[in-house]
Order: C-alpha cells, then structure tokens, then sequence
C-alpha cells in the first residue's frame, strides 16, 4: 500500500472513530436524560399519593363538620318547632 492510501484509511478510521464517540457520549446524554425523567415521575407520583390521601382527610373532615352542623341545626330548630306543635296542638287555656 501507498502512504496515500494509508492516509486515506487513517483519515477514515478517524472519521468513524469520531463519529463513534459522538454517537456514545449522546447515548450516554441522553441515558442521563431518561434517568432524571424517572427519577422525577417517581418524585411527582409519591406526590401525587401523598396530595390524594391529604385531600381524602380534608374530604371526610368537610363531611364531618357538615353533618355537625346539620345535626346542629335540627338540634336547634327541633325543639322551637316542638314547642310550636305544641302550641298549636294543645292551646293554653284562656
């Protein structure tokens, strides 16, 4: 072979090589890439649960004061309404 030749080959090899490399380091880029993503769907899904467990306790604590105010509210007007059945039922006498 001629030292042309030769030339012509290294330069190649040089060109593939380099190209190899670029192609690794992108892999590697972007396998770093994927393993933040992940690590991020994880973080928001633990998140996530976390944030539904919270709002099933304030759920079942707005379901709880309402219903104490609703009973607080029959409570209150049950026995004015009683004492106006009453009323109306068995007048006092005159």
């Amino acid at each position: 072979m001629m030292s042309a030749d030769i030339d012509a080959v290294d330069a190649e090899n040089q060109v593939e090589l380099e190209e190899k490399t670029r192609l690794i380091n992108q892999v590697l880029e972007l396998q770093h890439t994927l393993e933040d993503l992940s690590a991020r769907v994880d973080a928001v899904k633990e998140e996530n649960l976390k944030l539904k467990s919270e709002n099933q306790v304030l759920g079942q604590y707005i379901e709880n004061l309402m219903s104490a105010s609703s009973q607080k509210k029959v409570r209150d007007w049950f026995p004015f309404c009683f004492k106006e059945l009453l009323l109306i039922s068995f007048p006092p006498p005159l």
